[in-house]
């Protein structure tokens, strides 16, 4: 792991940069001191930029966020959400450039049509319909959609989180419990298992580590995972590109790190700004800090990293030039 103090100290052995954004381009609210900048250099520097990020929703949303947050979205060649290429699988679109889930697939193939979703709150029952989807109670689904964590549909009512927290989350605990009990298989289209916000709060990854527990031996079957780490995000993302030339730099160490590391591209870990920054400054310094994390990771049960020992290619305080 090389600490640099720059992307600068990058540019010359990369010409495409894999970028995260909550955590590393902004905190949800402002882009990050320098981030602009930076961007602006890399752009200058001839060098392509493409957005990876494990948001549900489709690219138009995250183009629609960029532009609020001052950044010029037209900069970056690719803005790939999970969202969006979980939309295109639900859709069934042939033009996908990425390894497709059989299980969808045969749904599809038998005319299943019935989503359950747990979903963001923003518009969930208009992107199922877009797909060519319709909302249903899980005794009649064919497919749970886990895009959110803050309410419940069904197609006839949908449940709160914010209205009624254990209203939320006993019907959330007995619909996948019944959902489990008929083997009702699950697409996650955001794998974070916690958002970069105070407390850490759970994400739909989350709610899928709980369904896959529930399903036992069947889970790696039944519960598919779309965006970072997984591989179909970066299928799209190095269609026709030089791997030996591309960098994926994020904040989270499940996702990010874990995701380039898996597809044998260098990683660049930015740590100062994203979900690791407050225990990587508990230490003297940066190296300490991020050591420090890093063995805690790669000590955990029930990563994404599996039994692989994860190790960043570099270290970079800030998204900075």
């Amino acid at each position: 792991m090389t600490f640099v103090n720059s992307l600068s100290e990058l540019s010359d052995d990369f010409n495409l940069f894999l970028l995260d954004m909550w955590g590393v381009l902004h905190d949800g609210s402002n882009p990050y001191q320098g981030v602009l900048d930076a961007v602006k250099q890399l752009k200058e520097h001839k060098k392509e930029m493409i957005i990876l990020s494990n948001s549900s929703k489709r690219t138009d949303s995250s183009v629609k966020s960029l532009k609020k947050l001052g950044f010029d979205p037209t900069d970056f060649s690719q803005i790939i959400t999970s969202g969006e290429i979980a939309f295109r699988m639900l859709e069934g679109d042939s033009s996908l450039e990425c390894d497709s889930w059989s299980v969808l697939t045969k749904i599809r193939q038998d005319g299943g049509n019935k989503l359950f979703v747990l979903g963001s709150g923003n518009e969930d029952e208009e992107y199922c319909v877009a797909c060519g989807w319709t909302l249903a109670p899980v005794e009649e689904a064919d497919l749970i959609l886990a895009r959110g964590t803050f309410t419940i549909c069904d197609g006839m009512t949908i449940v709160k989180k914010e209205e009624d927290e254990n209203e939320y989350f006993n019907i959330l605990n007995s619909s996948l419990a019944a959902a489990a009990e008929k083997k009702i298989p699950m697409l996650v289209s955001n794998p974070d298992k916690v958002r970069p916000d105070e407390g850490l709060p759970p994400m739909p990854g989350a709610i899928g580590d709980s369904y896959e527990a529930l399903l036992g031996n069947d889970a790696d079957v039944l519960v598919k995972r779309i965006g970072k780490p997984f591989p179909e995000v970066y299928q799209v993302a190095l269609k026709g590109k030089d791997a030996t030339k591309a960098v994926m730099i994020g904040d989270a160490l499940e996702t990010d790190v874990t995701g380039g590391s898996a597809v044998n591209i260098a990683t660049a870990w930015c740590i100062n700004d994203g979900i690791h920054g407050q225990d990587v400054n508990k230490k003297a310094t940066i190296q300490e800090g991020a050591n420090a994390v890093l063995d805690a990771f790669n000590e955990k049960d029930g990563t994404y990293a599996k039994e692989r020992e994860l190790r960043p290619t570099f270290l970079v305080p800030h998204f900075r030039w």
